[in-house]
């Protein structure tokens, strides 16, 4: 048996720890850092020994802080179970990072809060992607609505699923007329 409990330890041990894309840390009822993993180390720039017993309000941008944003997660957390945000966090050395915080409230066998689990997961690039894509659409649109030639697309079955507003120029329809039927009309 106690063979059994140490493997399984380990095994818990081994899993937090290898993990290195996401932030994986405990904190006590009070939201002070009692744990902390490998990939909590790459993304917040912390090691264990200086962030174990630091609140970890320490991961907020100051407006964020003055806010009361830290303490509001975890009241969140403890009446719901659980608490997902997505947000700017600071690491060590002062930079932000965009994140997505999973908070949730982990209560033992009798109900007592023993403290929470927060997972993070640094999605800064993810967005800068998603922003860039977003501007890419929006000068593409802004290129083909104030062009005067007429610029289409269809399904594969020939329906039409776009067309610019230059058509109404052209032939005299608007552009909601013609969107959803098949081309050859």
């Amino acid at each position: 048996a106690e063979e059994s409990l140490r493997q399984s330890e380990e095994h818990r041990r081994l899993l937090i720890e290898g993990v290195k894309d996401y932030a994986i840390i405990m904190l006590d009822p009070d939201g002070n850092v009692v744990s902390w993993n490998e990939g909590a180390k790459r993304i917040k720039g912390y090691s264990h020994e200086e962030i174990l017993g630091k609140h970890f309000s320490c991961f907020y941008p100051t407006e964020e802080l003055n806010s009361g944003k830290p303490e509001q997660e975890l009241k969140l957390a403890k009446r719901e179970g659980r608490y997902e945000d997505e947000g700017w966090r600071v690491r060590k050395d002062g930079s932000r990072y965009w994140s997505n915080v999973v908070v949730t409230a982990l209560h033992d066998e009798s109900g007592v809060l023993r403290g929470f689990s927060k997972v993070t997961r640094d999605i800064t690039d993810r967005k800068r992607v998603e922003a860039a894509l977003r501007q890419s659409e929006e000068q593409y649109r802004e290129l083909v609505e104030n062009i005067n030639d007429v610029i289409y697309s269809t399904d594969e079955k020939g329906v039409v699923t776009y067309i610019s507003n230059a058509v109404e120029q052209t032939i005299g329809i608007g552009a909601s007329e013609i969107i959803g039927k098949p081309f050859i009309e």
